[in-house]
């Protein structure tokens, strides 16, 4: 009898709670009202779209529609992995995604070195010039590119030439390309990246500082012991959150550099999904490189993220 009552009262208790949620939820229903547009934007080109990865596992014909579309299985995975450049595709992907991963560094070095300066002025100019490129657009930016490195008239072989050296044909040489790609993405992207390290670095105590300076520490010292233990929680988070794209090198970037020349370093899998399926009209197949492009970014990340938690109990879950 008295384990019966036990189990009523906690039903009372937590339909009690419940009434209490629902009724502060309702207090608040201004802000809900605020993020529905986000929602609304999520679930239209978000969640609405992978209704259509069934795609991949079928003969998509558009007269037929999705459902009445003719399933194969892994037809098209087996097509993708058995295609005579798949390998080419897949090491270029990496090369550029994991070169691009190796300059991950540099963000973090700039927010220290712009932390240390004590000038406020030209604590903002330095900011102001490392954010203003990445502003610029992805056309523009590789306009730019072109510009620099063209073999006749640009700035890079001006100067090449001008110390003694020969003109190069950068864009049309396949070893060059890795370089222009990740460290034009470098210029662009670093001041931009240093934004949320230097919001978590001005949150560290000036006392501690302060402590540390007393106790006779440099300023290396205070970077080495003071700020950079500040920022590492943050810093594992926004390597994990780059290893979750590590095979989903930007499309724009590569297409717009891309050309007949240097297509043995430049192919990867946006620009080849790009060509078979825009381009081709095969959509099953591109559907199919898309998505097993998704589940491998899926998988690399859940590794990085476990290694993680096991190695600095810091994860994004």
């Amino acid at each position: 009898m008295n384990k019966g009552n036990t189990v009523a009262r906690r039903k009372i208790g937590s339909n009690t709670n419940f009434k209490k949620t629902l009724k502060r939820a309702l207090s608040d229903w201004q802000l809900y009202v605020l993020i529905l547009p986000a929602l609304v934007y999520l679930i239209i080109f978000a969640y609405a779209p992978m209704y259509g990865i069934q795609i991949a596992f079928k003969d998509y014909r558009a007269k037929d529609g999705i459902w009445g579309s003719e399933w194969v299985g892994f037809k098209h995975f087996a097509r993708f992995l058995s295609y005579p450049a798949f390998w080419k595709i897949i090491k270029n992907t990496l090369s550029i995604s994991l070169y691009s991963l190796a300059t991950f560094p540099c963000a973090v070095i700039l927010s220290l070195l712009i932390n240390e300066l004590d000038n406020a002025k030209f604590k903002k100019t330095v900011q102001m010039i490392t954010y203003a490129p990445h502003f610029i657009s992805t056309v523009v930016l590789c306009g730019m590119i072109k510009l620099f490195f063209n073999r006749g008239t640009g700035i890079i072989n001006n100067v090449i030439e001008i110390l003694g050296g020969t003109r190069i044909d950068f864009l049309a040489k396949p070893e060059y390309f890795n370089d222009i790609y990740v460290w034009s993405g470098v210029w662009q992207g670093v001041g931009w990246g240093t934004i949320i390290y230097l919001a978590v670095l001005s949150n560290v105590s000036p006392e501690l500082v302060e402590a540390a300076r007393i106790d006779g520490a440099s300023r290396f010292q205070v970077i080495r012991h003071v700020n950079i233990p500040a920022i590492l929680p943050t810093i594992i988070i926004m390597l994990i959150l780059s290893c979750g794209s590590v095979l989903s090198v930007g499309f724009e970037k590569v297409y717009l550099l891309q050309n007949n020349l240097n297509s043995d370093a430049s192919q990867v899998i946006s620009t080849y999904v790009y060509e078979i399926g825009l381009v081709g009209g095969q959509f099953s197949y591109s559907s199919a490189i898309s998505l097993f492009n998704t589940i491998i970014n899926v998988l690399f990340i859940l590794t990085v993220n476990t290694i993680a938690r096991r190695v600095s109990d810091v994860s994004l879950w």
